[in-house]
């Protein structure tokens, strides 16, 4: 089949999925950019932006899978090994990325005063942004990984190495 026509048969969710993964890493890196510089409030809805974008990315993804199935990558030998590989830490990675993600946000709403002040002493609100700076370690590269990969592997899939006919 030739690529070009191939493009023009894509489902355009696949498309779409790519773009928000794009949006979600360059929110990710602009929210880490923003916490080292000092910025807090601006950190906090950048990253807030990010994990609804994931959402929606979420959404979009499991709709095309539903509705449209899956291409399988066709194109032999190291490519393949090197795809597959990536694809499969990019799968499990991404089963990790709610859950991490919800619980960072959760830790640094509590942490900086989503409940009004009467519920949460001082001393429980640092112990909950030292919670979200611990699993923010870990959270942050996951999550960039998964984003990162995602249009790796769309790339790979649909523009260098597209199936044939």
């Amino acid at each position: 089949m030739d690529s070009l026509l191939f493009a023009a048969t894509i489902n355009p969710l696949v498309h779409l999925n790519a773009v928000l993964n794009s949006i979600a890493t360059v929110l990710l890196v602009l929210g880490f950019v923003l916490i080292k510089r000092g910025h807090r409030q601006a950190h906090g809805w950048v990253m807030i932006s990010a994990f609804l974008v994931s959402c929606l990315f979420l959404v979009s993804y499991l709709t095309y899978h539903w509705t449209a199935g899956s291409v399988r990558f066709t194109h032999p030998g190291i490519v393949k090994v090197i795809y597959l590989v990536i694809l499969l830490t990019h799968v499990v990675l991404a089963m990790t990325v709610p859950f991490l993600a919800s619980a960072t946000i959760a830790f640094a709403l509590l942490g900086t005063g989503f409940k009004s002040a009467s519920e949460l002493t001082q001393d429980q609100r640092s112990r909950y942004l030292a919670k979200h700076r611990r699993l923010a370690h870990w959270t942050l590269p996951i999550w960039l990984y998964v984003s990162v990969t995602g249009v790796v592997v769309y790339v790979m899939l649909y523009h260098l190495w597209p199936p044939v006919a």
